[in-house]
């Protein structure tokens, strides 16, 4: 790469990328959607293989999309944004992974002490703890990330097209 904005330059996030990104907001709204609101729905065996095969199957997605984000794809955010900006930027990304991540191995470790008929005491009500401060942080970085993606597209600098599919931005020229 030539270290220009590839969003500036009209180009956009693979269609891959995409595909994960996107991907990723119907599982996650499909996980938070269908999650268990009582552990003791874990007593049912099927419930809890599926909750059990969902979990892993995003953690293994996750890391898949880690991976290729991290090893093909580069930020569509201007050059000239304030290096602030863009450690915020890179920190809400790599703490959704970090929550995303951390509520699939806390609901696993969940379903595996339940099954183990360990229903009560300190260690399932700490990872349950873990498991909703996941959550709650989860809400809160996706919260900011949809935050900063308006500011963009309100700001017009690329970044809102290079994602997203509706309401593009306009190109305008600028008056030198």
């Amino acid at each position: 790469m030539d270290g220009t904005n590839p969003a500036a330059k009209g180009t956009k996030y693979s269609t891959t990328a995409k595909v994960f990104h996107w991907g990723f907001v119907v599982l996650y709204t499909y996980g938070i959607a269908k999650q268990v609101d009582d552990i003791s729905q874990l007593e049912d065996f099927a419930l809890l293989r599926f909750e059990l095969i969902f979990a892993t199957l995003l953690i293994l997605l996750l890391a898949v999309r880690f991976l290729y984000m991290t090893k093909t794809q580069t930020s569509a955010l201007p050059e000239k944004t304030s290096a602030i900006q863009k450690l915020a930027a890179k920190l809400v990304h790599l703490g959704m992974y970090a929550s995303l991540t951390t509520i699939a191995l806390s609901g696993i470790l969940i379903g595996g002490i339940y099954w183990m008929e360990m229903k009560e005491g300190l260690l399932i009500a700490g990872i349950i703890t873990v498991h909703e401060l996941a959550v709650t942080a989860s809400y809160w970085l996706i919260g900011l990330h949809i935050a900063a993606a308006v500011f963009h597209r309100f700001k017009n600098d690329g970044v809102w097209n290079s994602m997203v599919p509706v309401w593009k931005e306009t190109e305008t020229k600028q008056i030198e």
